[in-house]
């Protein structure tokens, strides 16, 4: 009886460790096979830093900067310069925003300018797909604010209570006695339009704030619905069940040595397939870029857990006050395939070799000496109407694209429509003057090619040998 007891506890005990086994390693399974996050943040100072940016992680906290570590959008529009973007995902998946602070430290404003005259507007791009975006517009959300001096850090969240967003933004304004940043909110379906805007969060006394960001908890984890983490003074965190309604003071990150003075820009992220969250800090007093703090109830201030910086690793590009979407798996196939860490190019002239390809004020020509550089700066896609193809985005105007017009060449915004895309559309051949170099033929005009002309790009037959020598190209760095 004996020996059999222990046969029967040894299989027991392999059973049980066999059960523990799985239970351990099938949440890991099942989270690497989960489709990845999406960061979309700015880098730092001067005008191509203060751009759109996006990075990639598989695991929430290894990340990988997209487009080469390129920018992926440049606003246009007022300031020309975005920081502290949101990335907004409507509830059905059908369209994206990313709302952006319009901001350009460093290029034509200081801070002194944005604190007390800045802009009082936010910058939005819209998409349907997470890699066409529309150009960007300007959404006056400060301007009906008394004496509202500037707009700050914009969120959103959706609001399933009214069917709409809640946005909200920060605003340096004087009431009752002090000038100071406060958050705002006001209502929007669209963000073109909004509702008259409302104080939504004011500390006490001369206590400004300005970065806060909402994450919904699932049930069963903590006491709330909501959770909010703002930089005032302190990285503060606050519950209540519903958006606009009553917060609870629920503590700080002090006791585990993070303060205002150090980290801004509260950042969410929640792992896929387990309840543990992330929350990115920008370590902003040090210059460092994002550091995660970990957590399994982003109620309990006790439960946050700060990370060995050999545990995570956030690419090559410092990454700054924005935003983390989970991807569904089309999502991320859309976005790796969009934007993945293609070379940049030059084309240079054959028969004028110290000319290379560029654009200026929208027209596309060859020069000598380009200044700045990133004028003739190119990376060769797949082409926008087929594989086996190529077209031509510019690096300092992402979304921008060589296409031809009436057989004349432009730098033009892609719109999403096919007639855009086939006509910045080009065959890779043998050079028409030398086989080493390169030919661009058009995709549907075949019988003509890129050539310049009086050093205008043009796009025309080939027929004569100097045409020939106007339409070949080396492709180089």
């Amino acid at each position: 009886m004996r020996p059999l007891l222990s046969r029967l506890a040894t299989i027991l005990v392999a059973a049980c460790l066999l059960f523990t086994s799985q239970a351990l390693t099938t949440p890991q399974r099942a989270a690497a096979a989960d489709p990845g996050y999406l960061m979309v943040h700015f880098t730092g100072e001067g005008a191509t830093n203060q751009q759109m940016y996006l990075s990639h992680s598989t695991d929430g906290v290894h990340w990988n900067d997209l487009n080469g570590g390129g920018m992926v959008l440049r606003s246009t529009v007022g300031t020309k310069g975005v920081r502290d973007p949101a990335l907004v995902r409507s509830p059905d998946g059908s369209k994206y925003w990313i709302i952006a602070t319009d901001l350009c430290i460093a290029c034509g404003q200081t801070w002194s300018q944005s604190i007390n005259n800045g802009s009082r507007n936010l910058v939005v791009w819209e998409s349907t797909d997470l890699v066409t975006w529309s150009e960007p517009w300007l959404l006056n959300v400060a301007g009906a604010i008394p004496d509202g001096r500037n707009a700050w850090a914009p969120e959103a969240i959706w609001d399933p209570a009214t069917n709409d967003y809640v946005l909200y933004w920060a605003t340096n304004v004087p009431q009752n006695g002090a000038t100071k940043h406060r958050i705002f909110y006001a209502r929007t379906s669209d963000f073109r339009t909004i509702s008259t805007p409302q104080i939504y969060i004011d500390r006490p006394g001369t206590q400004e704030i300005i970065d806060t960001q909402i994450i919904e908890v699932p049930a069963g984890v903590g006491n709330y619905r909501y959770v909010r983490a703002s930089g005032d003074g302190q990285i503060t965190l606050e519950g209540s069940n519903s958006i606009l309604g009553t917060w609870t003071k629920l503590g700080d990150l002090s006791g585990i040595g993070l303060t205002g003075s150090m980290v801004e820009g509260p950042m969410w992220m929640k792992f896929n397939g387990t309840n543990k969250w992330a929350l990115y800090l920008d370590q902003y007093a040090t210059s460092g870029g994002y550091m995660p703090v970990l957590t399994t109830d982003p109620s309990d201030p006790a439960s946050y857990q700060k990370q060995a910086s050999t545990s995570y690793n956030m690419g090559r590009t410092k990454k700054r006050h924005g935003w983390i979407l989970n991807l569904t798996a089309a999502e991320e196939s859309r976005v790796l395939a969009r934007w993945p860490n293609t070379a940049i190019n030059r084309l240079q002239s054959f028969n004028f070799q110290d000319r290379y390809v560029r654009h200026t004020n929208g027209d596309v020509r060859i020069d000598p000496n380009v200044s700045p550089v990133d004028d003739s700066q190119f990376r060769m896609r797949t082409g926008l109407a087929g594989t086996g193809t190529v077209s031509f985005e510019s690096v300092n105007m992402p979304g921008y694209f060589l296409r031809h017009s009436n057989y004349d060449f432009q730098l033009a915004y892609n719109d999403g429509t096919a007639q855009f895309a086939a006509d910045a559309t080009f065959n890779k051949v043998a050079g028409l003057a030398d086989s080493t170099w390169s030919s661009f033929q058009s995709y549907n005009f075949p019988d003509r090619y890129i050539r310049h002309y009086a050093y205008y790009l043009k796009l025309d037959p080939i027929t004569t040998a100097t045409a020939r020598s106007d339409a070949t190209f080396k492709v180089t760095s």
